[in-house]
């Protein structure tokens, strides 16, 4: 991993941006949780889920708040930032996809966690969020060749567009399906927002700008994992998880379209969607069904605590995530893939575990 080192004058712009926004959102999330209760957005208890009394969700409009508010300041000044300058700009038009997706994303999100809208509308909204980013120029042109030469591979502009959507909408839902346990997918955010943030100022990328909106999303996620941290006092709510899919993914573009980074450092969510999905379809159920097959569901079933099942998850991704800033990029599709092998391997084992033990 080789430092850019034009781009270090912008990191006590980054550093202060990050502490801002924990601040920002750890302040804000208190009032949202209040507002929240108070018009009974609540997430009530079943079979599926594991906390035991409703509890307001929509906390992450919080995070929201501190990355429009704190990174939106830093796009609107970005010429006046140390170390910028000299990078590669982004247009105008991606930082419209970047920030008015995000808003939008919250919106829809906040519709569902009023109206608890059906899996369609909400797959529609994220198909939606998609076009935004394709209208405002932020596509996936090409990713690293894990085979050698050449260094890239181009995408045709049709599937570079149809790239982008799966990317979008898979994320978006990737981090949907592993928002089932007190800060999982919160922390999992983190994670992944500064490792990008982190490779956005290496010689390869050298995009300051987008590591400076990476370590802001990452202190929104800061401030808000004091609420939402076992034992949570609010959870993110889908408009939380909407934006967080739909900003990392874009992130991931901005930042030279680092697809491999951002699968490996996301693997375990990506991988835990993908199984998912194929052991619901294999059993004739909609992917969109809710159930109890989530990895961290068998952690718990399998007799780990709610917080050691979300600390494991975490130690898993930071490994990941650590490791996919000194890999080669044939490296990391070798280790991804072997995550997704491993992933599945370990689901089928625990899943039949407890079935075998009762007969």
């Amino acid at each position: 991993m080789n430092w850019a080192i034009t781009a270090v004058p912008v990191v006590p712009v980054l550093i202060g941006g990050h502490f801002v926004a924990a601040i920002l959102s750890f302040i804000a999330t208190p009032w949202i949780r209040r507002y929240v209760h108070e018009h009974k957005i609540l997430d009530h208890p079943d079979a599926r889920r594991v906390h035991k009394e409703p509890l307001p969700r929509g906390g992450g409009v919080a995070v929201v708040v501190a990355f429009l508010v704190v990174g939106g300041g830093f796009a609107l000044i970005r010429d006046e930032l140390p170390g910028v300058d000299i990078s590669k700009p982004l247009p105008v038009e991606n930082l419209f996809g970047l920030f008015g997706g995000a808003a939008l994303a919250t919106l829809i999100g906040a519709l569902d966690d009023r109206f608890n809208l059906r899996a369609r509308w909400q797959f529609f909204g994220q198909l939606l969020l998609a076009g935004v980013a394709v209208v405002s120029g932020i596509t996936v042109t090409f990713i690293s060749n894990p085979f050698a030469s050449p260094a890239n591979i181009q995408f045709p502009f049709i599937v570079g567009i149809g790239f982008t959507v799966v990317w979008i909408v898979g994320m978006i839902n990737s981090l949907n399906f592993i928002d089932g346990l007190d800060g999982l997918s919160s922390g999992i955010a983190l994670i992944a927002a500064v490792t990008l943030g982190v490779l956005s100022l290496t010689q390869q990328v050298h995009q300051p700008l987008v590591a400076v909106f990476c370590f802001v999303l990452a202190g929104g996620l800061l401030g808000f994992l004091r609420w939402n941290f076992f034992p949570a006092v609010i959870f993110q709510g889908t408009a939380g998880v909407m934006f967080l899919g739909y900003t990392l993914a874009v992130l991931a573009i901005l930042g030279s379209a680092k697809v491999v980074v951002a699968l490996l450092v996301l693997a375990v969510p990506i991988v835990d969607t993908f199984w998912v999905i194929v052991r619901r379809l294999s059993a004739g159920h909609s992917p969109f069904t809710p159930d109890r097959g989530h990895i961290h569901h068998l952690l718990l079933d399998m007799g780990l605590s709610h917080r050691s099942t979300v600390l494991l998850i975490y130690v898993v991704c930071a490994t990941l995530g650590l490791m996919s800033l000194f890999v080669s990029s044939t490296t990391g599709v070798i280790a991804f893939v072997g995550a997704l092998v491993v992933l599945g391997v370990v689901a089928f084992v625990l899943r039949r575990g407890p079935s075998e033990a009762a007969s």
